[in-house]
């Protein structure tokens, strides 16, 4: 079995990642927030310790998933994100080359400016916002200094349930959890949903089939935040007790004041191209993830 050591797995992608992995390869993974099990510690911003980890370990593979994804956050403190989500990944190409292994980055649909109605491998990204500006810096380090590289870009998030989806989806339901019966969703926002366990799931395909490049991994279909909620309450069967109510961006801005794309839909050509996307409809897994991860909340309702 080969070993692969995956960093930065404490939260909802990275458990994904342990869900997919864990029968087929011998795992390593850490985090800074050791909160399950199968998990030790490290934090990848110390070189030196990453470093002596990883050596000690001698994978075939070196996954380099965490980040700060919370772009308020991102805004608010500039320099640790670019310590996060940039500076990590030039020690992980460094690690990686050293030990002759293949790296695997993940990046997001975040990097765009958001003015084209889709996106593909060839569109020149441009970020608006620190977090989207981070990722994106960790992108073409990657790409200009990795010996051999896997780069795969996600969407909108959802997967791991209420302990630790922090994006759209939990937070929908923890409004319905706590008993409010009108839903304010903005109708400005147009993206494309990605499952974490179909993430994994394409991303252990491609690293099977021994591919290497760059990768948009997001679910089929395009769509926006206010669709994805209307598809929520239609699985949760409360369409006669919900109200969703269409806002604009602004009536947020207070709250989420960082800047985002109003467009943010990947289309994964790259994948198409090979025939190798195993990504799945966005409601497809949007109604797997609910019976999986939320079925005390299903037969409540």
């Amino acid at each position: 079995m080969n070993k692969i050591y995956m960093c930065g797995v404490g939260g909802m992608l990275g458990e994904a990642f342990y869900k997919q992995f864990k029968n087929d390869y011998i795992l390593k993974c850490t985090d800074i927030d050791v909160n399950e099990s199968w998990l030790t510690y490290l934090d990848f911003r110390n070189r030196d310790a990453y470093y002596k980890q990883v050596n000690e370990f001698n994978p075939d593979y070196l996954f380099h998933i965490g980040a700060y994804t919370d772009l308020e956050y991102c805004e608010l403190h500039e320099k640790d994100t670019y310590e996060t989500n940039t500076k990590s990944v030039e020690y992980a190409v460094k690690i990686s080359n050293d030990l002759n292994i293949p790296l695997l980055y993940i990046s997001t649909a975040g990097i765009f400016k958001g003015n084209k109605d889709v996106y593909d491998e060839s569109d020149k990204p441009e970020p608006l916002g620190h977090y989207g500006k981070s990722k994106y810096l960790g992108e073409i380090f990657v790409q200009d200094h990795s010996n051999k590289y896997l780069i795969c870009r996600a969407g909108w998030m959802m997967g791991a349930g209420e302990k630790k989806d922090k994006k759209f989806i939990q937070k929908m339901i923890k409004q319905i959890s706590d008993g409010n019966n009108i839903l304010n969703v903005v109708n400005d926002k147009l993206g494309t949903p990605t499952y974490t366990q179909d993430f994994a799931k394409n991303v252990k395909l491609l690293i099977e089939k021994n591919q290497t490049g760059l990768f948009n991994m997001v679910c089929g279909g395009f769509t926006s935040r206010f669709e994805v909620c209307k598809e929520l309450i239609k699985l949760l069967n409360l369409e006669d007790e919900i109200e969703i109510r269409q806002v604009s961006s602004d009536y947020f801005a207070k709250e989420y004041f960082a800047e985002r794309p109003d467009c943010e839909r990947l289309v994964n050509k790259h994948l198409d191209d090979l025939s190798l996307n195993i990504m799945r409809d966005w409601r497809i897994t949007l109604k797997e993830y609910l019976n999986d991860y939320y079925r005390e909340l299903i037969y409540k309702t």
